[in-house]
């Protein structure tokens, strides 16, 4: 009898979660504590202020019960008109579905655009939750090889689009490579799939993080975005959110009738509680959260700053910015046998790039993340300071 194979057998375990693993019996001295870089989430919770108002909204009879399946309709007003301000654009409520989480705002779309054996095209190095999902929906990732500032190519791409292709999805600010894609670039992938009629995914869950003042794109300036676009956001980063799962989906009304299937299907809605805080956020934290992103580009410099360090062993930062740095590493071996050993000889906890890339991937071999939203500016500085006395062998 033939074994079953499910489709969530064929897909590679959770990295994060396999990256924790490999602190199982390690012990830290107090001198030389573990610095993880691993994930990209808050550990902090809630500021004070949005913790209090919380408490209150739990004593709403309404907060316990299913809402609306495309999100709480004033929740979907306030973001609508906060991309109208923050992109000059001009977007409606109708267009904005309130998902359990950026992952699952992903999840919808794709269920709602692709059939078995439909084919998604991804730069790489790419996020990985990405490529999980379309592993477990039959479908075909279709690696888009970027360049030495990890950004994709219009013209590259267009040669990757087949009759099977259905979307191009891209992540700015980048996750993995925190790299913000420029605005002239994004409107070139814009353009390439509205000619093709394929749809561009954008995510934008670090946008709150974006080191530009200009506006990042302008492509909800465009009178038929939504025929093309489908934008996602999340509400976890911008307000540490992450276990109330809150996210959004951006895109035209028949697509969100397909989405309100999924949604309706997988969760019913999004957690209410957690949508009733990012509406208070909207309304109440922008000077906030201005203070977060000044933060994390104080981080970022530092990271910035400490590569001088490493850069005369080898070392190169390919790109930074958001939550991310990504590396490029000198040595011999590679990066996924490399993190472990990290782990071990210098207590840093750091995802490799094979989890960025597809199997066998040379490129990814070679590369580190380093999500440095949690530690700061001193541990930074620690962090380069234990690289750089790292003595392993060399490709040279």
């Amino acid at each position: 009898m033939t074994k079953f194979i499910s489709r969530t057998q064929t897909t590679f375990a959770p990295p994060v979660m396999e990256a924790r693993r490999w602190l199982d019996g390690v012990v830290f001295s107090d001198d030389k504590p573990l610095l993880n870089v691993s994930q990209a989430a808050p550990v902090d919770p809630p500021p004070a202020p949005m913790r209090a108002a919380m408490a209150h909204m739990i004593e709403d009879p309404e907060v316990h019960l299913y809402g609306p399946v495309l999100g709480l309709p004033d929740l979907r007003d306030a973001l609508s008109a906060q991309m109208n301000g923050f992109y000059q654009g001009h977007v409606s409520s109708e267009n904005i579905c309130i998902t359990a989480g950026c992952n699952q705002a992903f999840a919808a779309a794709i269920s709602a655009l692709c059939n078995e054996g439909d084919e998604v095209i991804l730069p790489t190095p790419w996020y990985f939750n990405h490529k999980m999902w379309l592993d477990m929906s039959g479908l075909t990732s279709v690696a888009l090889a970027t360049d030495e500032n990890l950004l994709p190519d219009v013209e590259t791409a267009r040669t990757l689009i087949t009759p099977r292709t259905k979307a191009l999805a891209i992540v700015s600010p980048n996750n993995p490579g925190g790299v913000e894609y420029p605005a002239e670039l994004i409107k070139g992938l814009f353009d390439l799939c509205r000619e093709t009629g394929i749809k561009l995914m954008l995510d934008e869950t670090y946008r709150d993080f974006d080191s530009r003042s200009e506006t990042p794109h302008d492509l909800f300036q465009i009178d038929d975005w939504q025929d093309t676009l489908i934008h996602l956001y999340s509400f976890s980063k911008a307000y540490r959110l992450t276990g109330h799962r809150v996210g959004a989906l951006v895109t035209s009304p028949d697509v969100l009738a397909e989405v309100e299937k999924f949604q309706d299907t997988v969760a019913i809605c999004a957690p209410q509680l957690g949508q009733h805080a990012a509406l208070w956020g909207i309304q109440n934290l922008s000077d906030w959260v201005a203070g977060e992103r000044d933060e994390i580009l104080r981080r970022r410099a530092a990271i910035c700053d400490g590569m001088e360090k490493i850069a005369d062993k080898g070392w190169r930062l390919m790109g930074c910015g958001a939550y991310f740095a990504y590396l490029e590493h000198p040595f011999a071996e590679g990066s996924d046998v490399l993190a472990p050993k990290l782990v071990k000889d210098a207590g840093i906890l750091v995802l490799p790039g094979t989890m960025f890339h597809p199997d066998g991937s040379a490129e990814g071999a070679q590369q580190f993340r380093v999500a440095f939203a949690n530690i700061d500016t001193d541990q930074i500085t620690d962090l380069f300071d234990r690289l750089s006395q790292i003595d392993w062998p060399t490709r040279m």
